[in-house]
């Protein structure tokens, strides 16, 4: 019997991810940010032709188990996928093609009825721009290089497991089971190194956010909200203070507290501070930076009311 599964990153360069020197094709227009990818991941060519999204890793394998339940053979079938830039100069468009570095895959490590398969794929995108670095001379006109490294476990029994071992702290990531379902999404990277270096950067992996979530940052994202950055540690919100702003997390991973002890942690994506605009205007939790955050602040008045309540049942578990 042959048993396929896979899992796939793709990476997208969300609104306001962009800073300092490298920022200005994107404020004039030249460059263009990209919208979150779908809920499913149906069409991943069409993607990558469209410009919608930067680079995709697929790791796609297979196994093969005889009648006893034993692993009799295995092997890849996935690889990387990396995308072009789209540019406006002067009215003229532009495209700009990516360049791939070659997939690096480890040895498949076989179990007692099961296979562990690992890629590493990504490269540098099209389009250079000036950015800082650590060395002489300070500044290169050159892209950055984007990565992400994915395990996959198929086993015996026809069920399958993925980790995110490590990936580029830029773009976003966002991952894919072998269903086409959005699965996980990266919060943090730690480091700059990339495996062609001989190091990877390990990743902070978070839940995906309700469907009904992913709407409204839609929205929020669309009002051109401030963003506030909190240090790993820092306070976001306090419990019992008083509170009528609604928050969008946006990088990063916070913890959430409810009378000195940590009940939840949520990633990019997860929509916050419900609780205070919707029963008496006093934060119900405390909300602590696990990691770096970036997280967009806006007026409780410009969510829907009905909305919010939505998430907060389902935070409640349904009751």
């Amino acid at each position: 019997m042959r048993i396929e599964s896979s899992v796939t990153s793709v990476s997208w360069i969300p609104r306001e991810a962009i800073e300092g020197m490298v920022r200005w094709p994107f404020d004039l227009g030249v460059a263009h940010y990209d919208l979150p990818p779908p809920d499913r991941l149906d069409d991943l060519d069409g993607l990558l032709g469209s410009s919608a999204i930067r680079f995709a890793n697929e790791l796609r394998a297979f196994v093969e188990v005889d009648g006893d339940g034993r692993v009799t053979g295995h092997g890849h079938l996935g690889r990387g996928h990396m995308g072009h830039t789209r540019m406006r100069l002067a009215g003229i468009g532009l495209t700009f093609c990516g360049v791939s570095f070659p997939d690096l895959r480890g040895e498949p490590e076989v179990g007692d009825g099961q296979v562990r398969f690992t890629q590493t794929a990504g490269g540098r995108p099209g389009m250079p721009s000036p950015r800082r670095v650590r060395r002489r001379p300070y500044l290169q006109v050159t892209g950055p290089v984007v990565w992400s490294t994915l395990a996959l476990t198929i086993r015996a029994d026809a069920t399958a497991s993925f980790e995110v071992v490590g990936a580029s702290s830029f773009p976003r990531h966002w991952v894919y089971g072998h269903d086409g379902a959005l699965t996980a999404k990266t919060g943090l990277i730690f480091g700059e190194k990339n495996p062609w270096g001989d190091e990877e950067s390990p990743a902070v992996v978070t839940a995906v956010e309700t469907e009904l979530e992913r709407e409204l940052s839609a929205i929020i994202i669309g009002s051109d909200p401030p963003f506030r950055r909190l240090r790993a540690g820092e306070a976001l919100v306090s419990q019992g203070d008083a509170g009528d702003e609604l928050y969008l997390l946006f990088d990063g991973v916070l913890a959430v507290e409810q009378d000195g002890r940590q009940v939840a942690e949520v990633g990019p994506g997860a929509i916050l501070g419900e609780m205070a605009l919707l029963e008496g205007g006093r934060r119900t939790a405390s909300l602590r930076a696990v990691t770096r955050c970036r997280v967009a602040v806006v007026p409780g008045d410009r969510v829907d009311r009905a909305a919010l309540a939505e998430v907060a049942r389902g935070r409640r578990g349904g009751d």
